[in-house]
């Protein structure tokens, strides 16, 4: 009988090596990774479909969720205890940073008593659509199909079984014991992979963990879940380049049996500005740097070819495809690889990477000069393109319109033009150039894009609704926050948009809904987050502190948000977890110590 993943979207942890990442549930089972990549076919796939499709569960024999779990200190080491009438026992699951292949490493640790234990693991490539073939090898247990193969290292004798194709382990720890297992990932062509030590790669890791978390410079009220926020962006970042993926999973619904289900394993341009302020915020210039030259590596060229998004090392094609094979979460259909919407005209994307670009200029990294010429270019072509309509940066599937948050980065890019010639005299432009274009574009805005009657600026020219997208208009110096307009558009949308608890949508899913999209959608994370540092911004921090404190609530067992949650069911939705949301998370908590510091 085939049983079907019903965790919640929250009842996972994240593990991963900076190249891919792993979800492993209470239950002790691993039902996501890819391999050898973010956005590699999965080889556990449970959570869209169900066991056939590839999991890994080690757990004491007929048990339910663990007792308790947690990262190790301030790592992405994760433990895992379950309380039998036998005895504790503790899973220790982790990915060593690679050299060459990736592994997952899993270490039983018995704490008292002695527990009966059970491995139980499926492998199947392509998203759990292939069924490998598993033979004995040098020790070893190797699973193969086409370019793939995977290796398990087990100290107790396992056995395969033909009839469900899985490999089962029954084993039993005692009180001081330790028993490992590692699975390593290898191109099905080369020779076997080396030997990992698990117990020496699990020191590395909590040393190396360790001691990047302690350059973390915020020592405030919010400390603790800024590093753990910063550890999540950390291992959503793709090593090898310093792309930061949006969220390691695809499909993970944004409405519980919906169709808002996106593969996020992509780098998007939008996320650099808030990425590169938080990061530089606390501290990590290196990584700032990396994704700097990311983003400038990943733009390059034509800029009407600029893309909202690209892949890991800067890819261009992301094609859309449904895999139908597998039943999505919870039901939720389609499950999709790839995003149509990297071919979406989204104007805000070249004033979030002018302002990205700007923001690292002011935080000190070394200067570039190419990236000068390459950003007079982007603003060029916005120059003569910022009048039309777009998707905006919600990525809509309905007609273009007029987005009011479009226009507000078209002048911030301009205006970080004029800023920056004004701060290097060294540099070419014609900063009067960008100075008209600038007020044109704050003109039209405050003519067409603000309702004098509800005193609030709205979703598009001419529209009644609103978006939640509009309270970044201080944050970006479009508005000071004391300009009334700024203050009345923060009441107008946690009036419109709330969803309950303070929590706020980014827009109206319902009726006829702006994004040609049937169903609706929870309440978005970053978007209440900028709610909580819009109310600092103009006076009322004392509610935004409750507001920021009430979403701190949220975050799962072990510190994780998805990208939305559901008020209603108390449920987090959405893929998980979100680098938006912890990027917002780490730069509206900075945001109030700061303001606490200063008095």
């Amino acid at each position: 009988m085939r049983h079907c993943v019903t965790l919640r979207i929250e009842d996972y942890a994240l593990i991963g090596d900076l190249q891919t990442a792993a979800l492993v549930g209470t239950d002790g089972s691993i039902d996501w990774l890819c391999l050898p990549r973010f956005d590699s076919a999965a080889c556990f796939a449970a959570i869209l479909g169900d066991e056939e499709n590839g999991h890994w569960r080690i757990a004491p024999k007929g048990a339910g969720p663990c007792a308790r779990r947690g990262y190790a200190g301030d790592s992405l080491v994760l433990e895992s205890v379950w309380e039998t009438r036998a005895g504790t026992v503790k899973v220790v699951d982790f990915m060593p940073q690679r050299d060459e292949a990736p592994s997952v490493v899993r270490i039983v640790e018995g704490v008292s008593g002695s527990v009966e234990m059970e491995s139980v693991l499926r492998l199947r490539f392509d998203y759990g659509s292939v069924v490998p073939w598993m033979r004995r090898a040098d020790g070893r247990r190797v699973a193969v199909a086409g370019p793939d193969s995977v290796w398990l290292r087990s100290e107790p004798p396992v056995k395969t079984w033909g009839q469900q194709f899985s490999t089962v382990s029954s084993f039993a720890v005692g009180e001081g014991e330790k028993v490992a297992f590692v699975l390593t990932w290898h191109p099905s062509h080369l020779e076997r992979p080396g030997e990992l030590d698990p117990f020496e790669a699990l020191e590395c890791g909590l040393r190396d963990w360790g001691e990047w978390a302690n350059r973390c410079r915020t020592e405030g009220r919010y400390r603790d879940a800024v590093v753990r926020s910063l550890i999540t962006l950390k291992a959503l970042t793709y090593g090898p380049t310093g792309g930061i993926v949006a969220a390691p999973t695809t499909s993970l619904p944004e409405e519980i049996g919906g169709v808002r289900n996106w593969d996020y394993r992509f780098c998007w341009l939008r996320d650099s500005t808030l990425t590169l302020d938080a990061l530089l915020d606390a501290g990590y210039q290196d990584e700032a740097a990396a994704w700097r030259d990311w983003l400038l590596r990943a733009v390059a060229g034509d800029p009407a070819d600029l893309q909202i998004m690209y892949g890991l090392g800067g890819e261009r094609r992301l094609p859309e495809t449904e895999l139908p094979w597998l039943t999505g979460y919870a039901g939720s259909a389609p499950v999709r690889t790839g995003n149509a919407a990297v071919k979406q005209l989204q104007l805000d994307v070249y004033g979030e990477v002018m302002d990205s670009l700007f923001l690292a200029g002011e935080a000190g990294l070394p200067t570039q000069r190419h990236a000068w010429y390459l950003q007079l270019s982007l603003l060029g072509f916005l120059e003569s393109k910022w009048r039309e309509p777009d998707e905006g940066l919600w990525e809509i599937r309905g007609p273009r319109r007029h987005f009011v948050h479009s226009k507000v980065m078209a002048w911030v890019a301009a205006d970080r033009a004029v800023r920056t010639l004004e701060a290097d005299s060294s540099l070419r432009g014609n900063a009067d150039r960008w100075r008209a274009m600038r007020d044109e574009v704050h003109r039209e805005v405050c003519e067409k894009g603000y309702d004098p009657r509800r005193n609030t600026f709205t979703q598009s020219y001419g529209s009644a609704e609103l978006d939640a997208a509009t309270l970044l208009i201080p944050r970006v110096g479009f508005l000071p926050p004391e300009d009334p307009r700024v203050s009345g558009t923060v009441d107008a949308v946690r009036a419109e948009l709330g969803t309950g608890g303070g929590l706020v949508r980014r827009y109206s899913a319902e009726g006829a809904s702006v994004d040609g999209l049937p169903g609706g959608e929870g309440a978005f994370l970053a978007c209440s987050f900028w709610l909580a540092d819009a109310l600092r911004m103009t006076g009322r921090a004392a509610e935004g502190r409750e507001l920021f404190e009430h979403l701190l609530t949220l975050r799962n067992d072990v510190g994780l948000l998805a990208e939305e949650y559901d008020p209603a069911s108390g449920r987090q939705l959405g893929n998980f977890p979100q680098a938006f949301s912890h990027i917002a998370l780490v730069t509206t908590a900075l945001a109030l110590d700061r303001e606490e510091a200063a008095g």
